[in-house]
């Protein structure tokens, strides 16, 4: 339950932000399988689904809240080569890990929001990751090569994102290897 506006305006800035970052993968990932890059389609597929687990998250921090709102958020545009599509995936989960979500993390805490305050953490943390992930799969891409992976798993709690690789318990939740959702080829 929200309690202050303040930490109510950034869930709904995090939860469009998340959302539109869900759609623009999905596109991005089909756009890299056309391009001749199915695995780096199969990551942005992955975390698409990370990032709807982060929009959720956000909305159900928000359940007490009902209405109509006009919701600002960061949306990164255009639909270029995978290379560049993957730039634009860093250049944005980079703004969420350096930027957008430190500063709404520390106004939740200030709040004593808990439902925002673990809602942005399990976000940040797993943006932490998927940044890396992109940075890898571009280096292939700029190399000619596909990434190299069998396949990726994202815990359905926090987004937490693994390639080739399910872990017994997640590091950022808690939550269950079962909680996990695969993606393969």
């Amino acid at each position: 339950m929200v309690k202050n506006e303040m930490t109510s305006e950034n869930l709904r800035s995090a939860f469009g932000g998340e959302s539109q970052a869900y759609q623009r993968y999905l596109v991005w990932g089909r756009k890299a399988e056309e391009d001749g890059f199915p695995n780096v389609g199969l990551l942005f597929k992955a975390i698409a689904y990370a990032e709807e687990v982060h929009a959720g998250n956000h909305f159900v921090a928000l359940s007490n809240i009902s209405g109509d709102f006009l919701v600002a958020s960061g949306a990164g545009f255009g639909l270029g080569s995978t290379a560049d599509n993957l730039e634009g995936a860093i250049g944005g989960e980079n703004y969420e890990i350096e930027q957008m979500y430190p500063s709404f993390y520390l106004v939740a805490k200030d709040q004593q929001e808990k439902d925002a305050i673990r809602s942005f953490h399990y976000a940040l943390e797993a943006e932490k990751i998927h940044s890396k992930l992109y940075s890898e799969a571009r280096e292939s891409v700029l190399s000619g090569n596909d990434y190299d992976l069998q396949y990726v798993s994202v815990c359905g709690i926090c987004g937490h994102t693994v390639k080739d690789g399910t872990p017994d318990k997640c590091p950022i939740c808690g939550a269950p290897k079962k909680k996990f959702k695969e993606f393969r080829k």
